[in-house]
């Protein structure tokens, strides 16, 4: 094929990424052109172009750290994000293994015997292939009980990698997850069986992952007979994490910050703390939030980022498990149907989680439920008419009803919770309010209609962006959204803007069209 010095024809070999591009000029106009494969030789021929550089082919899975390929066994620098009730599936995170990729099951907010079982399947069916998986581990307030039992899971049957999410600080079950079986090799390294990933959007809160576990904990553990004496040795000498993904504007609990940004800082603090501790590898920083299309992961990566984490996009997937009805209507989002509302999980403390806004009140309703916490003392101080509203319009019964409903949860699961109930009127306000928040959120799962106008679906802008980039394309039906066509497309995409970016800043005129990756049916 010919060289191109003009941008259509450079355009159409700039879409063979898997080539060698030669950057050429031209020597009649010294322009810059392209040529692809062809032949270097050492006279000069005036048949030949002089050469400025060359590229080697472009492969997505030359995108990310090295080393994050090799320490867990994946193809791609791709993580899907652990969607909770399960909508990180056992389906989906298999699909993502089979690819090349790595999955955390979506374990936050499923019953313990309900986790077990999802463990299970995901053991016998991933670990004979010495295929790679995870779960997650999210903060419980007010429940370090079920933190504690959770990891006890875990380290039953095998979990390698756990992502740590809305944390604030480090909590005894983390560490204690991160420094079983530690050891030193022969070689006198020391290695790892289990894998932290936390996830963060803040600093401080990476602070702690970044540094070594605080010794009065690690005495804690042993003291407790939790970690053994060699374990905790070695985990005074690495961080508790060799994985930080830094969450920028997501679904779900978000500080809405922008990856541009955030990912920099965190960065930076990364290398403060691998030169002040003088730990023996690099700590990989991941990028996670706002990442939907190949310009988006291509994005990622050119700040850095060791690996991409997908969360909410990948909930409208066939292997998802989300419902039809809620997969349809995260189909039709656009970048801003998304609205801020109150989290079930922290919400006395006024926390806030990113939620679908079109096609449902949910957003509006719980931010409603707040003020209500914020503005009364107790549910017998609403007045009348708010309070039949709510009655009428979100509960659909009396809040006498509710407190049953909510009390009989309670006592089984956090009886603790009742007790302070019974002394503060305020907080057995916040647990009824909490009643809808926490439905809400399963509603869409059942695909229950009648509640269609109270479905709580977490989705950032990532998921409107997404739907633009697939419109019109193979993957606009949701019958085709496998994770693997959409994790492969993603990373297809980013190689081939990568490469446009590269040859760009080489002073190639690499047209605009050579930064749009259209979805296209991919095989591995």
């Amino acid at each position: 094929m010919p060289p191109a010095f003009d941008t259509q024809g450079i355009g159409r070999l700039l879409s063979q990424t898997r080539a060698s591009h030669h950057v050429l000029r031209h020597r009649a106009h010294a322009a810059y052109g392209l040529g692809v494969d062809g032949n270097i030789v050492a006279d000069n021929d005036t048949n030949t172009f002089p050469l400025l550089g060359l590229l080697p082919p472009q492969y997505p899975e030359w995108l990310g750290d090295r080393s994050f390929h090799e320490s867990h066994g994946v193809r791609f620098a791709y993580v899907g994000g652990e969607m909770a009730r399960g909508i990180a599936s056992v389906e989906l995170v298999c699909a993502l293994a089979h690819v090349g990729t790595l999955g955390f099951f979506g374990a936050a907010g499923l019953s313990l015997a309900v986790l077990e079982k999802n463990l299970v399947r995901l053991r016998d069916t991933l670990d004979p292939k010495e295929l790679p998986w995870g779960a997650n581990l999210i903060h419980t307030v007010g429940a370090p009980d079920l933190e504690e039992r959770t990891v006890d899971l875990y380290l039953q049957y095998g979990v390698r990698r756990m992502s740590a999410s809305a944390f604030m600080a480090l909590s005894p079950a983390v560490v204690r997850y991160a420094c079983q079986g530690l050891r030193r090799a022969s070689d006198g390294r020391i290695e790892r069986t289990h894998h932290v990933f936390a996830k963060i959007s803040r600093p401080e809160v990476a602070r702690h992952f970044l540094q070594p576990p605080p010794i009065a904990l690690l005495e804690a553990l042993k003291a407790g007979g939790k970690i053994t004496a060699d374990e905790a040795t070695l985990a005074a000498q690495l961080p508790i994490a060799e994985d930080i993904t830094v969450e920028a504007d997501s679904g779900g609990h978000t500080d809405n910050r922008p990856l541009s940004a955030l990912f920099p800082t965190i960065a930076a603090l990364r290398d403060a703390m691998v030169a002040k501790y003088s730990y023996p590898r690099p700590i990989r920083v991941g990028a996670a939030g706002g990442i939907g299309t190949p310009e988006a992961v291509a994005a990622a990566f050119a700040l850095g980022a060791a690996y991409v984490l997908v969360g909410s996009v990948h909930q409208c997937a066939v292997e998802s498990g989300l419902s039809a009805d809620g997969k349809s209507m995260l189909a039709e989002a656009g970048i801003a149907d998304v609205a801020m509302t109150a989290a079930a999980d922290m919400f006395e403390a006024g926390v806030k989680v990113q939620v679908l806004k079109r096609g449902t009140l949910m957003a509006a309703r719980g931010n409603k439920l707040y003020q209500f916490y914020r503005r009364y003392e107790s549910l017998e101080a609403i007045p009348d008419n708010e309070r039949a509203q709510l009655e009428r319009d979100l509960f659909r019964a009396p809040l006498t009803d509710i407190w049953r409903q909510t009390e009989a949860f309670f006592s089984e699961h956090e009886p603790e919770q009742l007790v302070r109930a019974t002394r503060d009127p305020k907080h057995r306000m916040a647990l009824v309010f909490r009643w809808y928040l926490g439905l809400s959120s399963r509603w869409p799962l059942q695909g229950d209609a009648t509640r269609r106008t109270d479905y709580q679906i977490w989705c950032g802008p990532a998921m409107g962006a997404f739907n633009t980039w697939v419109r019109e394309s193979f993957l606009a039906p949701l019958s085709n959204r496998s994770v693997h066509q959409m994790a492969l497309n993603l990373l297809e995409g980013a190689a081939a803007i990568t490469r446009a970016h590269q040859l760009r800043s080489l002073g190639v005129p690499v047209p605009a069209s050579a930064f749009v990756y259209r979805p296209t049916p991919l095989a591995l």
